[in-house]
């Protein structure tokens, strides 16, 4: 089930409602001086979000919450979760950026953004780092954008020689048949990725070209090309 970023915002809301939540924060609030005066989670939110509230005054409240983030207990995942609500506005953002820009599938955008800043959460280093909210966020956009360009980079490498070297294809099925015969004999064989192989493989369409013209995303349609191939190939193995 794939969740789009609107549905990760809800999830985030709806478990800092809960009774759980709510004991995690007692044990956060109580470990922190800064987080002494707020005494509910959403009072501590609309502090951090306030535009007039303080720069360096909301930097030690988050400072705070990322020691308790890295812990791996109830209070600790109550700390992760505020610290993605207060930083939702700007991961709002680079996920508008990101989509944008083209950086993949809106639904596995949501994902990887929200997981890089899980990560960079519980892995920042708070003995290197000034200002935290803007660090956090420079650091999520720049691997979303890094982690596409080595994607995007490795496809073209890659659809460069595969082509020609899963060329066998015809092996298989009869390239003079008609293109619904064709996908239809195909289909027999691999199942619902007939249509990928045949743009790749006969209409010579990149993998990333081929995905995109179905819908899917490149690291995905590269995924189902790769096991398709790899379904023609232990089907030639059965025959022989």
């Amino acid at each position: 089930m794939s969740f789009t970023w609107h549905d990760f915002h809800g999830n985030l809301m709806h478990s800092s409602s809960t009774l759980n939540f709510q004991r995690g924060f007692a044990t956060v609030r109580t470990s922190h001086g800064a987080l002494t005066r707020f005494p509910d989670p959403a009072a501590l939110l609309d502090h951090l979000h306030r535009g007039d509230a303080p720069a360096d005054k909301k930097n030690t409240i988050l400072t705070g919450l990322i020691q308790s983030a890295k812990s791996n207990d109830r209070a600790g995942d109550c700390a992760l979760t505020l610290v993605l609500l207060a930083l939702w506005p700007g991961l709002d953002g680079v996920f508008r950026r990101s989509r944008a820009r083209r950086l993949g599938q809106i639904d596995e955008l949501a994902s990887e953004i929200l997981g890089r800043a899980t990560a960079a959460i519980r892995d920042l280093d708070l003995s290197k780092v000034n200002w935290i909210a803007a660090t956090i966020l420079k650091n999520v956009e720049r691997d979303v954008l890094r982690a596409h360009n080595r994607e995007a980079a490795r496809q073209g490498r890659q659809d460069e020689f595969e082509t020609d070297l899963h060329g066998g294809i015809v092996d298989f099925v009869d390239p003079d048949l008609s293109p619904e015969r064709l996908l239809t004999e195909l289909t027999d064989l691999i199942g619902v990725d007939a249509e990928l192989v045949l743009r790749v493989v006969i209409d010579g369409y990149t993998q990333a070209e081929a995905g995109q013209q179905l819908g899917l995303s490149e690291p995905t349609a590269r995924k189902r090309f790769q096991r398709a191939l790899k379904r023609l190939r232990d089907h030639a193995e059965q025959k022989s």
